[in-house]
């Protein structure tokens, strides 16, 4: 029968002196996890206030350009099946934060990394990507269609990881709908490798080779798999910073053998005459205030005099 401890460490009975030796030591365990800043709690809100800090934009009003910082929009639905437009953003916890950097300043994501469409739009580390080259194009050159690109998280807390994306298999594919995984490496090769397609199917291939306008809905393909990025409207993931949709690499075709809305994106910049906030979001705020001007004011009929 195991014997029950019925006094505290204060009282000298039986192994006391090791008891008081162990506490001190967890004290000081304690204490030297505090000062490192290894503590969960302590974690938790490096991560929320890194992971959550704005970033400015690039403002192009032209052409996508590499080097450029954007958001990957998918700019929702109207009519009578609407959903909320949303972003491509990190999905991450504190296992994600790189064990090494011990100095605040210092800490950074480490791979891999989901992602997800988190409704949020105002832009921030976790949904700030990169455009760069991987075929030698100058930064500053214009992205063309069907030119090889890649995505990249911005330099500092998020690392600098990669968008990629590989052929499902039983062991690697996405949590619910089970098909091709999308996540962040560190690793830039081939799987990394993205392509743009213009929007409409009877005209890609006349546009193949002409700059791509910014804010302005493309298909994003992945080079290897020629699946283009998805949003899954009908698959939600709980994470820690709320329910997002999935985001997988899984063209999704309708009767016209055009890519539907899951499949639309914008590379969304800032918006030079509203600091902090997205050219997208000042479209869609002066799209709803249009839509309040030109409803019609119910007029009550007048009751007549007795």
């Amino acid at each position: 029968m195991t014997q029950a401890r019925t006094y505290s460490s204060n009282v000298r009975v039986g192994n006391w002196n090791e008891d008081l030796v162990l506490k001190e030591d967890m004290l000081k365990d304690f204490l030297e996890q505090q000062g490192r800043g290894e503590l969960t709690l302590q974690k938790v809100g490096t991560l929320r206030d890194n992971i959550m800090k704005s970033v400015e934009l690039s403002v192009t009003l032209g052409s996508v350009r590499f080097g450029d910082t954007v958001m990957l929009v998918n700019p929702g639905r109207e009519g009578p099946d609407p959903r909320d437009p949303c972003a491509l953003s990190i999905i991450t916890d504190i296992s994600n934060i790189r064990p090494n950097s011990q100095q605040t300043d210092n800490q950074s994501l480490q791979a891999p990394c989901l992602v997800g469409g988190a409704r949020s739009l105002q832009p921030c580390v976790r949904n700030a990507f990169v455009i760069d080259s991987v075929d030698g194009t100058p930064k500053g050159g214009m992205l063309l269609y069907d030119q090889s690109f890649c995505l990249r998280t911005t330099a500092g807390f998020a690392g600098g990881l990669y968008l990629a994306s590989d052929v499902k298999s039983f062991q690697k594919c996405a949590q619910k709908s089970r098909l091709q995984e999308v996540s962040l490496v560190e690793e830039l090769n081939f799987l990394c490798h993205w392509k743009l397609k213009y929007i409409d199917p009877q005209e890609r291939l006349e546009q193949e080779g002409f700059p791509v306008s910014a804010n302005s809905r493309v298909l994003i393909s992945h080079c290897k798999t020629n699946q283009c990025l998805a949003l899954m409207e009908n698959h939600i993931l709980w994470t820690p910073y709320g329910k997002e949709y999935e985001i997988t690499a899984h063209t999704r075709l309708d009767s016209h053998k055009a890519e539907q809305d899951g499949n639309h994106w914008i590379f969304s910049t800032s918006d030079p005459g509203n600091h902090g906030h997205t050219l997208f979001q000042t479209q869609q705020a002066n799209q709803i205030a249009e839509e309040t001007q030109s409803d019609p004011q119910p007029v009550s009929d007048p009751t007549p005099e007795l």
